[in-house]
């Protein structure tokens, strides 16, 4: 019989995470388990258990997420779920599932959000995509924009003390504005996205001052390769984000412009970059859409009133099995979202839900892909226009 229940303490925390490093190919590492304490407690893991022996896992990041209007919500950030290939087709899975669902409730945050290594895996689950993202492979030779010239002044930052100091800055002005970002802390900047990869080049940071203001910044690394003393280098950009426009031409300006390398690739891109339009030739970015962040609604009806919403209300029937405590009809208008007796206008389940919070997929989407019912004539148009956000929503991090 499995039984899920958190890690008895922090020692047990890497055993939580093994299964999951089973499936990348080796075994957590004791140093970096403990690194991730800063960001990851213990209580925030679970295990599965098989007869006292732990065959399975998972954690939740605690943050707060960006909804269309601006609101910071409360989010548990799912990771490292995983079941050894010993104890598959045994329930595990959906046993830790439901506990940590369950948690977050408790606990008091209305939306998780996950990266699926397997998007089948988490549908069942109540889990909807909700963002796609773009990964770019770019010739050097390539890279060429209809404006060229360098904009604002580039400075390398030389430690990780600096970056500290100067990148949360511009994250936090930025990380306010875009539906789908989340909050960092300066435990997460050091042990998420500052951190070095053994095997790849050294992280680097460039930030771009605008006015005499730090604008915009990049993330990257240069890996470095040559043949026949021909470069064949390649650079990597992380991340490249800016609080204006003319801030992030400039830092894509000077990425592009790096001297002495074969290609340029950049991950979990926007789709509606500025990119497509600064290129004379865009299709020369080689632009691969992937499937981003999963959204599930915790607590239908605290998440529904905490993002903005146009002029009008529609009265979902929202199917949830998995988490009963929101299967009903919500009615669903500006600022609130409350049970009500009145027929219902949508028939739609969670993980559809999930897929239409963040703005990034629409409800006549999901009626052109049998994802919903429309009870009522013209209830998809009213649904769409109610929930319409100013821009698409967007990660710039897996984790």
């Amino acid at each position: 019989m499995i039984e899920v229940r958190p890690p008895a303490g922090p020692d047990e925390v890497g055993a939580a995470l093994a299964p999951i490093w089973h499936y990348f190919g080796s075994r957590p590492d004791p140093e970096e388990v403990e690194k991730l304490g800063a960001i990851l407690p213990a209580e925030r893991v679970l295990t599965a258990r098989e007869d006292g022996k732990i065959v399975g896992g998972a954690g939740a990041y605690r943050f707060d997420t960006t909804v269309p209007g601006g609101a910071q919500v409360p989010t548990a950030g799912v990771m490292a779920v995983g079941v050894l290939p010993t104890h598959r087709r045994r329930g595990a899975l959906t046993a830790l599932m439901r506990r940590q669902l369950a948690d977050a409730h408790e606990r008091g945050e209305p939306i998780a959000t996950l990266f699926a290594a397997e998007g089948a895996i988490y549908g069942r689950f109540g889990y909807g995509l909700a963002t796609l993202a773009g990964d770019i492979e770019l010739p050097k030779s390539d890279a060429r924009l209809w404006q060229e010239e360098s904009l604002g002044r580039a400075r390398l930052l030389e430690s990780e003390e600096e970056m500290l100091e100067v990148l949360p800055d511009i994250f936090d002005r930025i990380q306010p504005t875009t539906p789908g970002m989340w909050t960092r802390s300066r435990d997460w900047w050091k042990v998420r996205r500052l951190r070095e990869r053994p095997g790849h080049g050294a992280l680097t940071a460039v930030v771009i001052e605008l006015g005499g203001r730090p604008d915009a910044y990049a993330l990257y690394r240069l890996d470095f390769g040559v043949h026949h003393l021909i470069t064949e280098s390649k650079v990597e950009v992380l991340e490249a984000l800016a609080v204006s426009p003319d801030g992030l031409a400039a830092i894509w300006r000077f990425l592009l412009g790096i001297d002495w390398v074969a290609r340029i690739d950049a991950h979990w891109l926007p789709l509606d970059h500025p990119l497509f339009l600064w290129m004379r030739e865009a299709r020369r970015l080689r632009f691969t859409v992937v499937d981003a962040l999963w959204v599930r609604l915790v607590d239908v009806g605290v998440s529904l009133s905490a993002r903005s919403l146009r002029e009008g209300s529609v009265v979902l029937d929202v199917r949830d099995e998995f988490c009963p405590w929101n299967q009903a009809r919500w009615h669903v208008a500006p600022g609130s979202a409350e049970r009500t007796t009145a027929p219902a206008d949508l028939q739609l389940d969670a993980s559809a839900l999930g897929s239409v919070y963040l703005g990034g997929f629409t409800f006549e989407q999901l009626r052109w892909a049998g994802r919903l019912e429309e009870r009522k004539d013209g209830a998809v148009a009213r649904a769409d226009e109610l929930f319409r956000p100013e821009r698409l929503p967007w990660a710039p991090e897996l984790f």
